[in-house]
């Protein structure tokens, strides 16, 4: 019975409690007279206050693929909110998740408001060193963080995969004050190459630190299991790329947040 006692105690030790774990919960917030209902994780085992992370949903609004993002963030030793753009309540599915996420891509400031609104909320929580946030994006998720950067939002870094990268108005490239990882489809018939070539003149003119990966053979979604392995169908899940990608992100977050 003493070596039990022995060993519970160093196990309490090494890892600050019994009952250390990813907590994980809807979290509201406003955005305006808009209640928005998001997702946070975070390790109730470290103490004080830890980098920030914003994860931005795909054009469903959040679902489990956002979750798991921001669980594995959690782990690493941040604090993680997943941003709900659309609404509480508000989780379209296809085809009338195209005309939600249009609704936005079509209002880019409406679009800044909310993930603005999103990151204050991260910002503000006793948790959250709000001296070091950064943000990621799947998708129409991906398009959003670039807003984000192009909104002058005080933010270290922006990571979309396979996001849009139109530049509405390419002069708010000026406004970037964040670094920016782009991690791209190389096939991806969603984002014209024209689009592509206008993103690298925007980062380019306005000196923005920039990096586009691009992956051949990845179409949109190569993140994302559910979307199957079809290239035809113009969005599928690529394990290389997939796999590629997070540890790019990871490894760009770090060096991001450390300074």
């Amino acid at each position: 019975m003493k070596a039990f006692f022995v060993t519970l105690f160093a196990l309490v030790v090494s890892n600050g409690s019994l009952s250390a774990a990813i907590i994980e919960k809807a979290y509201e917030y406003p955005s305006g007279d808009v209640v928005c209902e998001g997702w946070q994780c975070y390790d109730d085992a470290i103490a004080g206050k830890r980098p920030g992370i914003l994860v931005v949903h795909q054009w469903t609004g959040i679902s489990d693929h956002e979750k798991e993002a921001a669980h594995k963030l959690a782990a690493l030793g941040y604090t993680v909110l997943v941003a709900d753009i659309y609404g509480k309540g508000i989780r379209p599915q296809p085809p009338a998740a195209g005309k939600e996420a249009g609704k936005y891509k079509g209002d880019r400031p409406l679009l800044r408001k909310r993930v603005n609104d999103a990151l204050n909320a991260l910002s503000q929580d006793a948790r959250t060193d709000s001296s070091k946030l950064a943000a990621i994006g799947y998708c129409f998720g991906g398009t959003t963080v670039i807003e984000l950067a192009r909104s002058g939002a005080n933010v270290k870094g922006v990571v979309s995969f396979h996001g849009g990268l139109d530049s509405p108005t390419p002069s708010d490239g000026k406004n970037i004050k964040a670094k920016v990882l782009a991690l791209h489809g190389a096939d991806d018939p969603y984002v014209p190459a024209k689009d592509v070539a206008v993103f690298e003149t925007e980062m380019k003119t306005y000196k923005v630190d920039y990096a586009l990966i691009q992956y051949p053979g990845a179409v949109h979604s190569f993140t994302h299991k559910a979307a199957g392995n079809d290239n035809s169908k113009g969005a599928a899940y690529n394990a290389t790329a997939d796999r590629d990608s997070w540890s790019r992100m990871v490894s760009f977050l770090k060096t991001t947040l450390s300074r």
